[in-house]
């Protein structure tokens, strides 16, 4: 019995010293966030690490600290990516630790010159994870690492670092994954999007301006090229259209006069091909569920309900002309249909042009209902207003 003891405790101690050569959390500099921009007059990249101290990381129980605690941002320049980081390693004390990255932020400078080489050293980098999210700024990056969050809470409770919500986004835009952004990039048709972040420094004051961050547009790419930034209005639209788990607040115009504000909840699109065709040709179905916030008019439910489709109706037309404009596919329709179609597909890969226009889109139909009227009353009455 006492020999077996003996046993048990020396192999014990065997496995407990396999951990005798990890660190503590002291003994790491913790890095969360990269960002990378691009000097063009010395032909060289930036780069810029952010890091937080465990003070940083989580709320303090009971209020917040009574000092500011400071958000540490390293920079360095170097011919490639990795010379630029590794010129920070030997200035870091204690050693760079890059498991816990979270972010990268990259330069709009980047994006239009330098986009396809960093994607691909940010995806061989196997000390980077493809979970961590991506985004694009024309900011300055050392400013945006510096902004803490609302009252005075660490970073990482920013924009930055926002992950996938059970609840639903409102009028904002999601993030994005580098595996679900790098997917959408190499597909032969349809778009890729990464969010731009922003700074706004009007919204919120204490004893002055407070600066945030949001989410203010896409940046946009076709088959592997940048094509532009998407500005917030269509950006969020299209968040909407393609996106679970987002609704948007909606304002109702009649003869251009505010009678009504809705909150359009998550549509349903159907997009339906024609057959036959060498290049995409479809009619979308749009059915979206919808509540009444605010009633500023007394107005029939079915001319309210007819109001909000003719408005979804002509902002969807004129997001997808002024994407066919710039030779995007902003719906996204080629994805799929290429993926049906291979051989209408190989044929139109020969020809190298874009495979949209403005008749691409051969219907629109949208199906509004209002499923709750936040307590005002309402008359049913047909279309003749009986």
């Amino acid at each position: 019995m006492k020999r077996k003891w003996m046993i048990s405790f020396l192999v014990g101690c065997l496995i407990l010293s396999g951990c005798s050569g990890l660190k503590n959390i002291q003994d790491v500099t913790y890095v969360v966030a990269i960002g990378m921009d691009y000097d063009e007059e010395k032909k060289e990249y930036i780069a810029y690490l952010q890091s937080l101290n465990f003070a940083n990381v989580a709320k303090v129980e009971g209020g917040k600290p009574t000092e500011p605690i400071p958000i540490f941002i390293a920079s360095a320049t170097g011919e490639t990516l990795n010379l630029a980081v590794g010129n920070l390693y030997k200035k870091s004390e204690p050693p760079l630790f890059f498991g816990h990255v979270e972010t990268f932020v990259l330069s709009q400078r980047i994006v239009r010159n330098h986009f396809e080489e960093v994607m691909v050293e940010i995806g061989r980098n196997r000390s980077l994870r493809h979970t961590l999210r991506v985004m694009t700024t024309d900011e300055n990056i050392s400013e945006i690492f510096n902004i803490k969050a609302l009252f005075n809470y660490p970073a990482i409770y920013t924009v930055l670092f926002r992950k996938e919500k059970n609840e639903v986004y409102q009028d904002e835009i999601k993030p994005i994954t580098l595996m679900d952004f790098l997917r959408a990039y190499y597909e032969p048709m349809g778009v890729a999007k990464l969010p731009n972040v922003k700074i706004d420094s009007q919204s919120w004051k204490a004893d002055g301006n407070y600066p945030i961050l949001f989410f203010d547009g896409y940046t946009i790419f076709q088959q592997q090229k940048f094509i532009k930034v998407l500005p917030f209005k269509d950006a969020v639209y299209t968040n909407w259209l393609l996106e679970k788990k987002v609704s948007l607040n909606q304002r109702v115009d009649e003869e251009g006069k505010l009678v009504a504000a809705v909150k359009l909840a998550t549509p349903k699109m159907k997009v339906k091909y024609k057959k036959g065709t060498t290049t995409p040709k479809f009619d979308i179905e749009l059915t979206v569920p919808a509540d009444l916030i605010e009633k500023i008019k007394d107005i029939p439910e079915q001319k309210l309900t007819k109001l909000v489709e003719e408005d979804i109706k002509r902002k969807l037309t004129s997001i997808y002309k002024n994407g066919v404009k710039n030779k995007t596919d902003i719906l996204n329709v080629g994805e799929k249909w290429y993926r049906k179609h291979p051989k209408q597909y190989r044929e139109l890969k020969k020809s190298n042009g874009f495979y949209l226009d403005k008749d691409s889109l051969l219907n629109l139909k949208v199906k509004v209902r209002i499923f709750h009227f936040n307590s005002y009353k309402y008359e049913q009455r047909n279309d003749e207003g009986s």
